[in-house]
């Protein structure tokens, strides 16, 4: 009898499986646009960028990695923490992130490009700019297919993608959103600014320089660093409270200077905490380089180290 129930179990597994639908590319495009677009508005990336990448890497959704873990970018584990489905890639065996449904995978997406410093550079190109964006891509090792930026590039421009890059896409990229779109959980998010297009780069270390309206709640939300390592990347006090117009590090500082940069003239106002922030130097270690304490306040004219001092 057992033997009978898994035969049966098996045969309808199977049967799921075979008859499946599966999505032409033009299905799977009217299935997420509107997620990329979404995420385009809330973290500045194309997309059209977006849209090509998930049409490639899922292909068309139909994928094993999109139908089983709704990952519809490949991406992998890396220092994720939740489920994961393992797969044979570039290696056997290897670790994808698992989400909950496919509005998930495209948030992830989003934070994973806006998040790692490799990628920091592209979010200095105009969001319309989808061949800069596609072999920026493939500059960063996104891919390790040497044709990646080509691929994305021909499926924006097969399928017009780039309308969808433009002000008021959702309107006039003129494609019918079905019932079962799974824009799962949407929330408020399009009110935010987008935090990608505002990342800046100092002595290779991420940062953003805030604005009215910012909270650590709100960077932690869209940027993925929590408050207690904001503020100690960044040399601040547990209870500090966030100014406006404040250069603040996404990352560890350096313990030195960008090559090039061996001392800093101070000028009148400065101070030695704006200093580091400035050069993205860990503020112990402008103490140490040039014998003062934490506290110290640094004197028009005078010269701060940056670096060992050279002898």
């Amino acid at each position: 009898m057992k033997k009978i129930i898994l035969y049966t179990l098996l045969v309808i597994v199977t049967c799921s499986s075979v008859f499946a639908k599966n999505y032409t590319r033009k299905e799977y495009i009217q299935k997420y646009k509107d997620l990329a677009i979404r995420e385009m508005e809330r973290t500045g990336i194309p997309a059209s960028i977006t849209m090509a990448q998930g049409v490639l890497e899922s292909q068309n959704g139909n994928s094993l990695l999109a139908r089983k873990a709704n990952n519809h970018f490949g991406i992998k584990c890396h220092d994720w923490v939740g489920p994961s489905m393992k797969f044979d890639d570039d290696k056997k065996n290897e670790c994808f992130r698992k989400y909950t449904n496919p509005y998930e995978s495209y948030k992830d997406h989003s934070k994973f490009l806006t998040t790692r410093s490799r990628y920091a550079f592209l979010f200095k190109y105009r969001s319309d700019d989808y061949k800069r964006w596609a072999h920026g891509l493939k500059k960063a090792g996104y891919a390790t297919d040497p044709k990646y930026a080509h691929k994305l590039i021909s499926i924006i421009e097969a399928e017009h993608l780039y309308k969808l890059d433009r002000k008021g896409a959702g309107k006039d990229f003129v494609v019918s959103k079905p019932d079962d779109t799974e824009l799962a959980d949407i929330d408020g998010d399009l009110s935010i600014d987008p935090f990608g297009a505002r990342l800046e780069e100092a002595n290779g270390i991420h940062y953003i320089v805030t604005k009215k309206g910012d909270t650590f709640y709100s960077i932690e939300k869209n940027l993925g660093v929590e408050r207690k390592k904001l503020l100690r990347y960044n040399d601040l006090p547990k209870n500090y409270i966030l100014q406006i117009d404040q250069r603040l590090y996404l990352h560890n500082k350096r313990n030195k200077a960008a090559r090039g940069y061996n001392f800093h003239r101070v000028k009148e106002g400065e101070s030695l905490y704006g200093i580091s922030q400035q050069y993205g130097v860990k503020l112990k270690r402008l103490c140490k380089y040039n014998g003062v304490k934490k506290n110290y306040k640094v004197q028009t004219g005078e010269r701060i180290w940056l670096r060992k001092k050279k002898r």
